[in-house]
């Protein structure tokens, strides 16, 4: 049995955790029942699996340039408390729980393809390392009430692949107004953020202009360019944070702040405010190299999907990381970090005043990466539905829910509650409360209360995949009907003619974007 546990390890751990690999393959497979011929099949699958290395690389940047900032935030404001890291919980938790988070993700992978061709949700969810991260968490709720190995792989397996084909529905409505079309889907557990900022797009940014349409004077046109407009906006950030946190901190302190992360730390005070613009300049790249590698893997992959709809899913949506829909909304991703942030600073206010000190929930420090990607991405979701309001306060709502929702989630990881680090996205939050309550019941009550939740959770998804995707319901239409209509053009492929769409009904889909494939026939869906 010992070599079947190696197996499963090394195919998690090496491959299904390994975004790269995984959708390099998936690419490969519908090229094959495209009937590709082997250069192309090649071609594509390592193009495919590029893409997502830039990606990749993309974010290991904004990791980087980061950190500096985080601790110059935290020693400006002398915050204490937990810090949610995805990464970091994952690993504690790997050195205990290895073998049953491996054979969870693959049962759950499984049962996920199964929902995939015999239910109306025909997503395949494709970001690894977030199946990696939802294995790991079912693993340490169940384990941590006392569920034996069985139940844990086979009931999680279960719940993982409900969670899979499900959360990509829920907020599909809104995935299509930012795309325009059916062509991919949001693979991300930070769903439940990206649906409240949606929703929140609808309820107050009716007559609000998208943060695309920015009209600005002809001496400040250079801010059109997303990438110049981000950099700019990080190096300011950061240059008043170090001053900030030189003035509190002191010379001796401040200094070391460029070398927490392996960096060099400054030799002076030019040095130090030269870093700090450094820094800022360097985030800009990093999110310039997300949107090419997003772009990228967008000309391959979904082209290969028409093979796996045809042959193994009919229908099939490839669901990706939260980083797809960036290109959408350029300027949206950054105001949607910078309120995401905020809503995480005034709820660690409220956590401190009030539920701290009632409720025993533990301060959760608004960590840097969860609120650009998470946040980024709630910005473009809450702009698809209300322009720049949406865009703001769509965002703040996600930074109080992955502020609130690891505090209650801390609450049922036993004793790795203890270890200063949680998970960070809003949907390991919600779906690991409620599941590690149910399961703390003990028994055969346990494991039947656990299912249910489950069948409610794909119930729902399929009823909104029946009644409000498949109806083509549009959560922006009330805005369209009140804001004037304006053409913009579309970016295309080279190889296809330009066409045009609505600026304020549906978003323009990033340069370099293939045309979509055609919908398959309905008695395929």
């Amino acid at each position: 049995m010992h070599w079947l546990v190696s197996i499963a390890e090394f195919l998690v751990n090496e491959v299904l955790s390994q975004p790269a690999y995984l959708v390099g393959l998936i690419t490969a497979t519908g090229l094959i029942a495209l009937k590709k011929t082997a250069g192309q099949i090649i071609g594509g699958a390592i193009k495919a699996t590029l893409g997502f290395l830039l990606i990749g690389a993309g974010a290991g940047l904004v990791v980087a340039a980061l950190a500096p900032l985080g601790e110059m935030i935290q020693g400006a404001t002398g915050a204490h408390g937990v810090i949610p890291t995805n990464e970091a919980i994952v690993g504690i938790a790997q050195a205990q729980f290895g073998a049953r988070v491996a054979w969870l993700m693959i049962v759950g992978f499984g049962v996920s393809l199964l929902l995939a061709r015999f239910t109306p949700l025909r997503y395949v969810f494709l970001t690894g390392h977030h199946m990696l991260f939802m294995a790991t968490l079912l693993t340490m709720v169940l384990a941590t009430a006392g569920q034996s190995s069985a139940v844990v792989v086979l009931v999680g397996g279960v719940l993982l692949g409900i969670l899979l084909v499900s959360m990509p529905a829920f907020a599909h409505p809104w995935t299509k107004r930012i795309t325009g079309d059916n062509t991919i889907a949001i693979g991300h557990f930070g769903t439940a953020g990206y649906v409240a900022a949606g929703a929140t797009g609808q309820l107050v940014g009716k007559r609000s202009r998208s943060t695309e349409d920015m009209k600005l004077p002809e001496g400040l046109r250079f801010l059109r360019d997303s990438m110049v407009a981000t950099a700019l906006s990080m190096v300011l950030i950061y240059v008043i944070m170090a001053v900030l946190f030189l003035a509190k901190a002191g010379r001796g302190t401040a200094f070391k702040a460029f070398g927490s992360d392996g960096g060099a730390a400054a030799t002076g005070l030019g040095n130090y405010l030269m870093q700090a613009v450094m820094q800022g300049l360097q985030f800009g790249i990093a999110v310039a190299i997300i949107l090419f590698g997003v772009r990228t893997i967008l000309g391959e992959l979904v082209p290969a999907f028409q093979g796996i709809a045809k042959k193994v899913v009919p229908g099939a949506v490839p669901s990706l990381d939260a980083p797809i829909v960036f290109p959408y909304a350029q300027n949206a991703v950054l105001i949607g970090f910078l309120c995401s942030f905020l809503g995480g600073l005034v709820s660690l206010g409220l956590l401190s005043a009030l539920f701290h000190p009632w409720f025993g929930l533990a301060l959760v420090l608004p960590g840097l990466v969860p609120h650009f990607f998470t946040g980024g991405a709630a910005g473009v979701y809450g702009n698809a539905t209300g322009g720049r309001r949406g865009a703001a306060l769509g965002a703040f709502v996600n930074g109080v829910l992955i502020t609130f929702l690891p505090a209650l989630l801390l609450k049922v990881l036993g004793a790795f509650g203890e270890e200063n680090t949680t998970f960070g996205d809003a949907d390991f939050g919600w779906f690991g409360a409620l599941i590690g309550n149910a399961a703390k019941l003990g028994g055969a009550g346990a494991v039947v209360l656990m299912l249910a939740i489950g069948l409610v959770v794909l119930g729902a998804a399929v009823l909104v995949q029946k009644r409000v995707v498949e109806t083509g319901w549009d959560p922006g239409a009330r805005r369209d009907a009140v804001l004037p209509r304006t053409e913009a053009p579309v970016a295309a492929a080279p190889t296809t003619t330009t066409t045009a769409t609505t600026a304020h009904a549906k978003i323009a889909p990033p340069a370099g974007a293939p045309t979509p494939p055609p919908p398959p026939p309905p008695e395929s869906r």
